[in-house]
């Protein structure tokens, strides 16, 4: 179990699957830092999402901290159906055609059926098309009623149900299949904290999930995965819909281009803290983990660059879901995570420039940070009941711990995701601001998270118990046993 968590600042999200399903392995991982667990949709039946979900909760409990959960939907990935006879090989030259009929037989090393039936009305001749990631690649050479007649630029084997992908997007596929809505509703049964909507296109398609979300009585933060080439034209429109971007790397690069991928990503990180959301970088972060107990350096320098980026979270998929070492996967990130950390100390500009101050509680924060940056503090310290302000915090990067402090268990695993801030429980028996704060810092105290001498800026608002109401900044000394030594209003 690790002692360093308590000082890392990006976050850990682990895919759960067969591999974490080992007795034990689950509270290995929490132990080992991981602060959001992925259930993904794509996989399994509603059940065993269920299940995962409950243990999820227990080993939390076990292991004596809180983690979140991220209900990943599916989402419209197309791709080629199953093959009579299993994988085939695929040779450059070869004529090859996507039948896209309902009641298309198995496939064969000449054809295969596909499982969006539109893809005629999307692709013409000499579109390039996608196949496995990229793995195989095919040219169309014409659409013949439900044929796509195509040639293979890039040959390679070939197996059921492979994702396919247009170069360069375009494809028109609805954002939520009919299994995403009951799988919407499936996330808000379980209390999932965090639902990913899958191939983005627009400010719109988050729209939607939200509304199905709160039909259904959920409460999840919504995170728009970044995977579609058509989004990119829209990131600030989609950014400003969802509550935290996924940079999802997989689908991505291959619609985009692998030489395009890493300005792009930066580009998503930056844009998304400017505008005030959380950023997770997800795929193949820890590929060569899936086999391996220890990562290459290569590997090591990806992970580093998307913390020195600005990212929240850093994301595992395969590696702890079907990996061979979960949860050497999830030390291996901790470690990188803290080391990149320690090389690069924040130096944020903290001029309004680039960050959108929309509402009192954005301008408390900025104003808690220059506050921070400029008397020297230990921590800062936010009453928060929804995390608003903690979220709005964690868009100034510092060095500075932020310790949010929230009575509801939704909201603090909610916070779970944003970097630099650590969720305390906290409840308070009185109305009162002033014996609230002095509360919060005595139990920080209690907890060693401060100690005598330290000085803490605090926000909060006039009334405790309602939400979005901070507008209160405060400079506290802490004295002898967590009492609070002076109390001034700013």
């Amino acid at each position: 179990m690790t002692t360093e968590t308590h000082s890392r600042r990006t976050k850990i999200v682990a895919t759960l699957g067969p591999a974490t399903d080992a007795p034990g392995m689950l509270e290995r991982i929490i132990s080992e830092g991981v602060n959001v667990v992925r259930l993904n949709l794509s996989h399994g039946q509603s059940d065993d999402h269920r299940a995962r979900a409950v243990a999820v909760r227990k080993a939390a409990e076990k292991v004596g901290c809180e983690v979140g959960i991220l209900a990943d939907l599916q989402g419209p990935k197309i791709r080629v159906e199953r093959f009579a006879n299993g994988p085939v090989e695929l040779r450059d030259g070869d004529s090859f055609v996507l039948d896209c009929r309902a009641d298309a037989p198995p496939g064969d090393a000449s054809r295969v059926g596909v499982s969006y039936l539109g893809l005629p009305k999307d692709v013409n001749a000499g579109d390039v098309l996608l196949l496995d990631d990229g793995l195989v690649a095919l040219t169309v050479l014409e659409v013949v009623g439900a044929e796509v007649r195509c040639r293979v630029l890039i040959g390679g084997r070939l197996s059921d149900r492979k994702g396919l992908n247009r170069q360069g997007g375009g494809l028109s596929v609805a954002a939520l299949s009919d299994k995403d809505k009951a799988d919407i509703r499936l996330a808000a049964e379980i209390g999932a904290d965090f639902l990913a909507v899958s191939f983005v296109r627009s400010g719109a398609d988050m729209d939607q999930a939200r509304r199905l979300l709160h039909e259904a009585g959920g409460k999840a933060s919504l995170v728009a995965k970044i995977e579609r080439a058509d989004a990119i034209p829209v990131l600030g429109e989609i950014i400003d819909a969802s509550d935290v971007v996924m940079v999802a790397r997989g689908d991505l690069g291959v619609e985009i281009g692998d030489a395009e991928l890493p300005g792009l990503q930066k580009k998503i990180i930056r844009e998304a803290v400017q505008r005030n959301r959380a950023v997770i970088t997800a795929t193949q972060m820890l590929q060569s983990m899936v086999r391996s107990p220890i990562p290459t350096r290569a590997e090591v320098l990806d992970v580093a660059n998307a913390v020195i980026d600005g990212t929240d979270a850093v994301m595992l998929s395969e590696e702890s879901a079907a990996g061979a070492h979960p949860d050497k996967a999830v030390a291996a990130l901790r470690r990188i995570c803290l080391g990149a950390e320690r090389q690069f100390e924040p130096k944020e500009d903290l001029a309004t420039a680039g960050h959108r101050l929309d509402r009192t509680d954005q301008a408390i924060a900025l104003a808690a940070m220059l506050l921070a940056s400029e008397v020297g503090v230990r921590a800062i310290v936010a009453l928060t009941e929804s995390g608003a302000t903690a979220q709005w915090l964690s868009r100034y990067r510092s060095a500075v711990p932020i310790y949010a402090l929230s009575p509801f268990d939704d909201a603090r695993r909610r916070m779970l995701v944003l970097r630099d801030v650590q969720p305390v429980k906290f409840t308070h028996d009185t109305l009162n601001p002033a014996v609230s704060a002095r509360e919060a810092v005595r139990q920080l105290f209690a907890m060693g998270k401060l100690t005598e001498g330290d000085r803490v800026v605090l926000t909060h608002g006039d009334h405790i118990g309602r939400g979005g109401g901070t507008n209160t900044l405060k400079l506290l000394s802490v004295g002898a046993d967590g009492m609070v030594e002076s109390l001034r209003d700013l």
